[in-house]
């Protein structure tokens, strides 16, 4: 595969002139991907903004009511809506491996409305992308009808929390025109 620049609107540091904490989190992500992810590069513009939105993504994929797809989906979906390139196709590639499911993400990333989703997922998801295009109309009946389909209250949390903190990725992700790894574009699509 061809490098692909982390992101093109600010210098992305050399790793080795990083603090030790993120060269080992980078280290343990090339190790685990294969390759590392962009996404660790571009912030690590900001050590201290690196350490915060990573501790918050860990946060929201390992201490969720949630499964690892249903994360997924949602940050597609939301990343979709925001047309972030980057989210699309790094997390689009996720979806496909965690839902073993190549048209998936696509689906999603077009419009969440006409995938191949459960009526559990679509509730999931529409409350999701509320919270993205027009957060003001979200009410107490959002939330009943997530818990209509099994969602409790910390799992419609989760889903929140999820869909908030993908609208900030995706602003980022623009702000600094980063790239997903060419990696990215054809996992799970075998």
């Amino acid at each position: 595969m061809t490098d692909v620049d982390p992101m093109t609107r600010f210098s992305v540091p050399d790793v080795n002139e990083l603090p030790e904490d993120l060269r080992e989190r980078i280290k343990e992500e090339t190790e685990r991907a294969g390759f590392t992810p962009n996404v660790f590069l571009a912030y690590a513009y900001r050590p201290s903004h690196f350490r915060a939105f990573f501790q918050y993504y860990d946060a929201l994929v390992e201490d969720t009511e949630l499964t690892r797809l249903e994360v997924e989906m949602i940050i597609v979906a939301v990343s979709g809506a925001n047309d972030c390139y980057y989210c699309n196709t790094a997390h689009g590639a996720l979806v496909r491996l965690y839902g073993d499911d190549p048209m998936l993400a696509d689906q999603l990333i077009s419009n969440y409305r006409n995938a191949d989703v459960s009526d559990r997922h679509r509730a999931m998801l529409d409350l999701a992308v509320a919270l993205t295009t027009d957060q003001a109309t979200v009410e107490e009946a959002d939330l009943e009808a997530l818990e209509d389909h099994g969602f409790s209250r910390k799992a419609i949390w989760d889903v929140g929390s999820v869909a908030a903190f993908f609208n900030l990725s995706n602003r980022m992700a623009q702000l600094a025109d980063m790239r997903p790894n060419e990696e990215f574009h054809t996992l799970g699509r075998e």
